[in-house]
């Protein structure tokens, strides 16, 4: 079972790989939304640091001629999840990482204030695999065991808290697969989210 250090907010038995991209969040502000992103660098490929480099500002722009375009970004996640179902974590939960972008949710805008964002190793046409739903899911039940404003807050994609500017992830992820998961997990899923 997944669990998140007391007051650290850092998972348990996770590989870390500390970003300098993330502040405080505002004062009284917790977690509330999860915001489930894909990723793959250079796109469509998998595997390999380039995300770690990128969550690090250290992404060698000559590497890959698309790794250029990205060298002015500074984001980040609080979590990856490899193809393989692996975890590593950038940025502590009690901290803001800088994910979503502009972005709102429930009519609240900046929606990095009070979500967590987590990063799937995928494309949006390419099916996400078994170990990262199960992951996914262990994961967000102890989220929601750490931060109770999260059983009753919502799970989202990246499109649907930045429509028309983001589309992870994609047609490929599937959401009634992530609620079976879920369940397993003894985890909520929020009702009236994405089919």
């Amino acid at each position: 079972m997944r669990s998140v250090e007391p007051g650290s907010g850092w998972l348990r038995r996770v590989r870390r790989v500390v970003s300098p991209n993330h502040d405080p969040r505002p004062a009284g502000v917790c977690p509330e939304l999860i915001v489930v992103h894909g990723i793959s660098l250079p796109p469509g490929r998998f595997g390999g640091p380039w995300i770690d480099r990128l969550f690090t500002n250290t992404l060698p722009p000559a590497a890959d001629p698309y790794f250029a375009t990205l060298q002015a970004l500074r984001v980040s996640a609080h979590l990856l999840i490899g193809r393989d179902g692996r975890l590593t974590q950038y940025v502590p939960f009690e901290a803001r990482a800088w994910h979503a972008g502009r972005s709102s949710w429930g009519g609240r805008e900046e929606c990095n204030d009070f979500s967590i964002g987590i990063e799937l190793e995928g494309t949006d046409d390419r099916p996400y695999t078994a170990r990262q739903y199960r992951a996914l899911a262990r994961v967000i039940a102890a989220l929601q065991r750490c931060y109770p404003l999260l059983a009753s807050g919502g799970i989202a994609g990246h499109r649907d808290i930045a429509p028309g500017r983001r589309s992870d992830p994609g047609p490929a992820f599937d959401w009634r697969r992530l609620e079976r998961e879920l369940r397993r997990a003894g985890a909520r899923f929020h009702p009236g989210l994405p089919a």
